[in-house]
């Protein structure tokens, strides 16, 4: 067996991005649950705001132009993670 994965949010404390990376934080622990082993809030500066899963980047604020949405990054950090994993109502088209 494989150990849980393991998520880092790394967000700029100069922007105020902490509620945000909190909140995203939150999110992901309530969708996955024990799939994931740790989701962890990385401090930095500059304007960084990039979620990484298992060492992977799976988000750039600057590469990727914003923010994803929060069904966005649930389906990025599923594909990286549990790609067997269903989302419910976020895989569904509206």
């Amino acid at each position: 067996m494989t150990s849980p994965a393991r998520v880092t949010i790394t967000y700029c404390t100069q922007c105020n991005w902490l509620l945000r990376a909190g909140w995203m934080a939150q999110e992901l622990l309530s969708t996955f649950g024990t799939d994931l082993g740790e989701v962890a809030l990385v401090p930095g500066t500059g304007g960084v705001f990039q979620i990484a899963a298992d060492g992977t980047v799976i988000w750039d604020r600057k590469a990727d132009g914003g923010f994803p949405d929060i069904v966005t990054l649930k389906k990025l950090v599923r594909d990286t993670v549990v790609p067997d994993r269903d989302l419910g109502h976020a895989d569904r088209k509206s």
